[in-house]
């Protein structure tokens, strides 16, 4: 078996924000890649993985739990955060050495695949329209955004993700307080809000017809009685589930049973230990999971830990197309699957940074069957595009 001789990071221009990877390489020239993300806070993971990647040197590569371990206890009093993230990106990056040193693809590793296409939606769908024009096809009106649900319907997705817009000015207005979009730092939400929402719903069911399910993630937005009115005010809404994120899981767990849809949330819990309080309170229906910052393999016993609640999981992934390889393989391998998250809208060079780019059918992603994760950055592209400081 191989050791690691080198840990380096690379980087690229995303638009509104940067991509991320880390290149892990042993004294028989494989190559483990992984992405990670610095995006809305996570600044730092770089200056982890450099600082931690001394321990890796020298280490076979296919000791994957015994680099983890070494790395945990190595952070141990500050075992949350960046620190964590750095952690599962590292050990993402093993994972794809070693599937491609044994000439097997990754979900090899998580036991098996259990299914060969792994279903999916349209995550940010309207949102990086709306907030991000300068970068995508603009939705300006209601009347564009019933037409962005024909666009689904006539796509072959069937199920998209949105968020909370506001069209009652003369720009449309993303409510995004959790955020600081605006600065509302009270987490109230009035009625205005209430009907706007509904106004935006009710148009991009217009252009979906019945068939299409919409996920509805309210973030950070509210407190608990904030969430209970959006819950109650679309009660009546066809809704797939709506995701809300909360630091409290008692607070969710009594939100949930006002809920007439299924909840779900956890997408920002780093390490597995913060799922405990979640899953003992039965605080959603669906447990989001970040497998970059956790890491794919310690994602799957995550998985196992809903499973053992009798829940359903979801894996967190707006990412570029490595990262939504490296969920595939994950969403692949657990039983307890319900649906992946991806983007759909992407920037004119996005398939450019990359040597394949996913497959979709009939809303599902087809999971790839080279060794390791079936993508790589592309150096040569990334190169060409540095990072926007």
């Amino acid at each position: 078996m191989s050791m690691i001789q080198s840990v380096e990071t690379r980087h690229c221009d995303a638009g509104w924000r940067n991509y991320h990877f880390l290149r892990i390489t042993t004294d028989e020239d494989v190559v483990g890649w992984s992405e990670y993300d610095e995006n809305l806070g996570a600044t730092g993971i770089t200056t982890v993985i450099d600082d931690m990647a001394p321990t890796l040197i020298g280490e076979p590569v296919n000791a994957v739990e015994h680099i983890r371990a070494r790395l945990v206890a190595q952070a141990r009093q500050s075992l949350t955060g960046v620190m964590a993230m750095a952690i599962g990106a590292i050990e993402n990056a093993l994972l794809d050495a070693k599937a491609k040193e044994i000439g097997v693809p990754c979900v090899d590793l998580l036991g098996g695949a259990v299914r060969k296409e792994v279903p999916v939606y349209w995550s940010h769908c309207g949102t990086y329209r709306i907030t991000r024009s300068e970068w995508y096809d603009p939705v300006r009106t209601l009347e564009d955004v019933t037409a962005l649900g024909e666009e689904v319907r006539e796509s072959q997705f069937t199920a998209l993700k949105t968020n909370i817009f506001d069209f009652s000015g003369d720009e449309p207005a993303n409510w995004a307080p959790g955020f600081g979009r605006p600065f509302h730092p009270s987490l109230t939400i009035e009625r205005p809000q209430l009907r706007a929402l509904r106004r935006y719903l009710d148009a991009l069911r217009e252009g979906t017809g019945p068939d299409v399910d919409i996920l509805l993630d309210l973030n950070y937005n509210a407190k608990p009685e904030g969430y209970i009115r959006i819950l109650q005010e679309l009660a009546d809404f066809d809704l797939f589930w709506v995701e809300i994120d909360s630091p409290n899981a008692e607070a969710l767990a009594d939100v949930r049973r006002e809920s007439p849809h299924p909840i779900s949330s956890c997408e920002a819990l780093v390490p597995h230990e913060a799922f405990v309080p979640f899953l003992r309170e039965q605080a959603m229906d669906v447990v989001i999971i970040d497998a970059l910052w956790n890491g794919i393999f310690q994602s799957t016993k995550i998985a196992s830990m809903a499973d053992a609640h009798q829940l359903h999981v979801a894996p967190h992934n707006y990412y570029g197309h490595l990262a939504t390889f490296m969920n595939a393989h994950l969403a692949a391998a657990v039983p307890n699957l319900c649906i992946m998250e991806t983007d759909i809208d992407r920037l004119p060079w996005d398939d450019e940074l990359f040597t394949t780019v996913p497959e979709f059918r009939d809303g599902h992603m087809q999971l790839p069957t080279e060794p390791g994760w079936g993508c790589e950055p592309d150096e040569g592209a990334l190169e060409r595009h540095p990072v926007n400081s």
